[in-house]
């Protein structure tokens, strides 16, 4: 059992689309937000005093760090300029700095700023750098060794999800339309306009038209081109009667109610390091194909996510053996989720 002087403060940023009247205090119900949270309520229950906070911008950080006393401070995803880590370190001498990282090294590489503020991190003797993925792991520590630092610097927390499930109400196979989700930002490695291609060769297998479910409001890493493409697609085959049905952001439990809804999940996606939307689908009862990026998808329901033949075939096999698939990937995420679970009590001890 951790010790009760641990004090893990988690701070997350608040994403800049934050609308005060339409989202809740601490905004959009984001990937990034639920693993925090999923986090913090599992080491609370295990006797670690942990906190969990959204800031606006960099600024807030002293403040937070001020009132809650923390050991350790993990700041979900790179936003924290090392500038601004170059102040808060000898304000707060004795925090450990944990800067964890939710991405592999094809979707960082988007992102212009992330090797020179890694290598910043790097020569920062009281920051460490966190993985959520053992090959991120893996390649932060041959960066760490090239620059002449301790590989100890990196260490790895994965990702945790709560094991609970829902037994949703039998689908209607009579139905003219199958419902297939692929839900979560629009972004070029989410790989969403292969997949409706191959959703739309599935819904001709089984003779029924598409209704292609995704998220809308949240274009990133000019996703913006996807999604017109998407929505160009469907409206070349308007006549077909299949449909995109795009959903706004919402709020956990209503996306939850939106899961459970559905026929069938995708997420073949090109890189990933857990991915929640999965989870969450199966969570609600909704059978799931994902490319095996995703590391604890059953190999029976993983598909190439460059071939769409691969991925219809796939989404057949899971529409027809729902059970089978719940039974595989359910089985999976719990001992992902366990061994997750005694990684973080171990490092908080």
């Amino acid at each position: 059992m951790p010790g009760a002087v641990t004090r893990v403060l988690f701070i997350l940023k608040r994403r800049e689309d934050f609308n005060p009247v339409k989202h809740n205090p601490v905004g959009l119900s984001t990937g990034l937000y639920n693993s925090a949270s999923y986090i913090v309520n599992m080491l609370n229950y295990k006797g670690v005093n942990a906190k969990l906070y959204v800031a606006i911008d960099n600024n807030c950080i002293d403040r937070l760090v001020t009132q809650f006393k923390p050991t350790h401070v993990v700041v979900e995803a790179m936003w924290v300029t090392p500038a601004k880590f170059a102040e808060l370190v000898p304000l707060h001498p004795t925090v450990k700095w944990i800067v964890r990282l939710h991405s592999e090294t094809p979707f960082i590489a988007g992102e212009g700023m992330a090797m020179n503020w890694l290598g910043d991190y790097m020569t920062n003797k009281n920051i460490l750098i966190a993985c959520n993925a053992p090959r991120m792991l893996e390649e932060v520590k041959m960066i760490l060794k090239l620059k002449g630092k301790s590989e100890d610097k990196a260490i790895y927390l994965p990702n945790y999800y709560p094991q609970w499930y829902r037994n949703r109400a039998m689908i209607d196979r009579k139905s003219e339309y199958v419902n297939v989700a692929c839900f979560g930002a629009v972004r070029p490695l989410k790989n969403h306009l292969l997949q409706a291609l191959a959703a739309l060769k599935f819904a001709g297998k089984i003779k029924r038209k598409l209704k292609f479910h995704i998220n809308g409001g949240r274009q990133e890493m000019k996703g913006e081109p996807i999604m017109q493409n998407l929505k160009n697609l469907f409206l070349q085959i308007h006549s077909s009667g299949h449909e995109l049905v795009i959903h706004e952001w919402e709020q956990r439990e209503k996306f939850l109610n939106l899961c459970s809804s559905m026929d069938v999940g995708m997420q073949c996606s090109y890189s990933e390091t857990f991915n929640i939307v999965a989870a969450d689908l199966v969570s609600q009862g909704v059978p799931i194909v994902c490319s095996e990026e995703v590391p604890w998808i059953s190999s029976l329901f993983s598909a190439k996510p460059s071939s769409c033949d691969d991925m219809a075939n796939s989404l057949l096999f899971a529409y027809k053996f729902p059970k089978l698939n719940l039974w595989y990937n359910r089985g999976n995420l719990k001992s992902y989720t366990n061994k997750s679970e005694k990684i973080w009590l171990e490092y908080f001890k």
